[in-house]
């Protein structure tokens, strides 16, 4: 095992596929300090007392109550976070800010409000606003007493942001914008005081404008009714000759699919966090459950079949959120990095975020599918009663599967994962070419059958290097084969993702086990249970997905030895798992929670 010593530099976004991290600079969740675990606790105690009582209110759409608990949450300080002090805010790094949105993700349609708000409703005008918009603005989002909201998609551009179709005009005195077109899907449209819209200038250059409540020709839909998170206000916005003054075009003429994209890879990460809150709360929803609910006079939990389900929950969420915070410290690094360097606040966290988009996408593609995956299990321990209203668990399916749409739909991100990677090896960000070649050569070499090293964790380290010589000889071979081509072989770009998503959460694992035992010792045995576990599926998800990816653009000897190189890359030893699965499960039944 490595010392706390071993020196690595920090890596770049998307360098993880080709270099080792050091697990003891990985940030993990036990190493929150004092005021984190704080801020954590009070997320806990609002959601546990203003929101869950009254949470058939909220989706009912009780008039004025989802803007009055906004108001709450900005009295704790909840939508401050990480706005700066000269602007109401709090001034808190950004784990902390991650923090906020996992606490208070298991809340339902009150956690897609406030996420929204203090997300694409408050930062675009943070980072792109000039000073006056800032002073004017922020301080009143940072409190509550105004809401923000965001109007990009259109009813003919979803994942084409940039096909919208909204123009804007100079009026004839130079003195407005005139706004003509239409937004749908807005959150928090129906009561917001203050929004981010997308028109294009002229017919042609994509900009973003601040638009307030209340002017002319700015008028909003009903309120749609929606499958899941029903208490969270869905409208279409309409702009007919709207009147939006000069001054509040948001950042420059032309470039408003900066803004766009920008706080979109933030979002993602937000997305993850409050996926995995939601997450824990339906897995002790479930375990609850198990533990009180008889069958053949005895509790459920006692079942294997019902151990397994909430032991693999269980194992998915704490991989789930190694992932979110080995990034979220990636990302404040760099911001101070940033900020040390001279870039304006503005810029800093901007270009942290941008830096680590590949990152951001994955998270968001695996967090918004465990929470699926933990609400669908969730459902099926509380058998026939998870499909009554009367149980929460059924509100938390319904809500769930929104997440895999918003902010950049799952496909589409698995699509920017490779096509990121990619571009930033093509502009030589990222030397990919090296390692591939050399995987290329260890395929024509005798293989490695292992070593004799029994250092703890030897094993799974070799797991994962050999995981990203699979990718990289999957995605080697198939920029090789299909060149141009490679970007309209979709099918083959989300596989390799696939692969990619699976590594880097596996990965994020095994440092979080590797740091913990260190500190813990035989205390973390049941980390490295769920370590284990995870890494011994992850080798055949990979392995499928890599047969996939080759058998659709390889044949004959090339494909035969690539199959080879990938069973070599995916080999690991047999696990019994069914034993790790029934030592977790049995932590969480004793302690009547998820307790990891």
């Amino acid at each position: 095992m490595e010392s706390a010593t071993t020196q690595y530099a920090a890596l770049k976004g998307g360098e993880w596929l080709i270099k080792e991290t050091n697990p003891f600079e990985a940030f993990i969740p036990e190493d929150f300090d004092e005021e984190q675990k704080m801020v954590m606790d009070m997320c806990n105690q609002f959601l546990q007392t203003e929101v869950m009582p009254i949470v058939d209110r909220i989706d009912k759409m009780e008039p004025g109550l989802m803007p009055s608990l906004m108001e709450k949450a900005g009295e704790q300080g909840l939508l401050a976070t990480s706005l700066p002090e000269e602007y109401g805010g709090l001034g808190k790094d950004f784990i902390t800010a991650t923090i906020v949105n996992e606490g208070l993700g298991a809340g339902h349609s009150f956690s897609v409000a406030i996420a929204a708000h203090t997300g694409i409703g408050t930062l675009p005008i943070l980072y792109f606003g000039t000073e006056e918009q800032k002073q004017k603005y922020i301080p009143k989002l940072a409190s509550g007493e105004w809401k923000g909201a965001y109007g990009l998609t259109e009813p003919n551009s979803g994942s084409d942001a940039l096909s919208a179709k909204t123009t804007a005009k100079l009026s004839d005195d130079g003195k407005h914008y005139l706004l003509n077109g239409q937004k749908c899907w807005i959150t928090n449209g129906g009561f917001a005081d203050v929004y981010t819209v997308f028109a294009k200038i002229d017919g042609d250059k994509f900009t973003g404008f601040i638009v307030e409540r209340g002017i002319e020709g700015f008028t909003q839909g009903a309120e749609e009714h929606k499958m899941g998170i029903k208490g969270s206000s869905t409208v279409q916005l309409y702009f007919q000759d709207c009147k939006v003054p000069v001054e509040n075009v948001l950042g420059e003429i032309g470039k408003g699919h900066i803004i766009a994209f920008n706080i979109l890879n933030i979002g993602r990460l937000k997305l993850d966090a409050a996926a995995i809150g939601g997450s824990k709360m339906a897995l002790t929803t479930a375990v609850q459950y198990a533990v009180t609910r008889e069958q053949f006079k005895m509790p459920i939990a006692k079942f294997g079949a019902i151990k397994h389900k909430l032991a693999e929950m269980a194992i998915r969420i704490w991989v789930a959120e190694s992932g979110l915070y080995r990034s979220a410290k990636l990302i404040k690094d760099k911001e101070h990095e940033l900020l040390a360097s001279g870039e304006p606040f503005s810029k800093a966290l901007l270009g942290a975020a941008e830096e680590y988009a590949i990152e951001c996408a994955m998270l968001k593609v695996f967090g918004s599918e465990v929470l699926d995956f933990v609400v669908d299990e969730g459902v099926q321990v509380h058998g026939g009663n998870g499909f009554s209203d009367e149980y929460n668990i059924s509100r938390a399916y319904r809500d769930s599967r929104i997440n895999r749409i918003y902010e950049g739909t799952n496909e589409i991100n698995r699509l920017l994962t490779v096509d990121m990677v990619l571009k930033r090896a093509m502009k030589g960000k990222l030397d990919l070419m090296g390692p591939a070649m050399n995987v290329q050569k260890e395929l024509m070499s005798i293989p490695d059958f292992g070593s004799d090293d029994d250092a703890p964790f030897a094993k799974e380290k070799k797991y994962i290097i050999n995981f990203k010589k699979a990718i990289l000889m999957v995605a080697g071979a198939a920029v090789q084969k299909l060149m141009m081509q490679l970007e309209k072989e979709q099918e083959v770009l989300m596989h390799i993702a696939d692969m990619a998503i699976e590594t880097y959460h596996a990965e994020s694992a095994l440092l979080r086990a590797i740091k913990l035992t260190e500190s813990l010792g035989a205390g973390a045995a049941l980390q490295t249970d769920m370590t284990r576990t995870y890494i011994y599926d992850a080798a055949d998800r990979i392995n499928k997905a890599g047969k996939d990816a080759l058998n659709s653009f390889a044949d004959g000897d090339e494909l035969r030895m690539m199959h080879i190189g990938l069973k070599r890359f995916t080999k690991v030893d047999p696990f019994n798992s069914k034993e790790a699965r029934r030592r977790i499960a049995g932590k969480m039944i004793e302690q009547n929670k998820y307790s990891f």
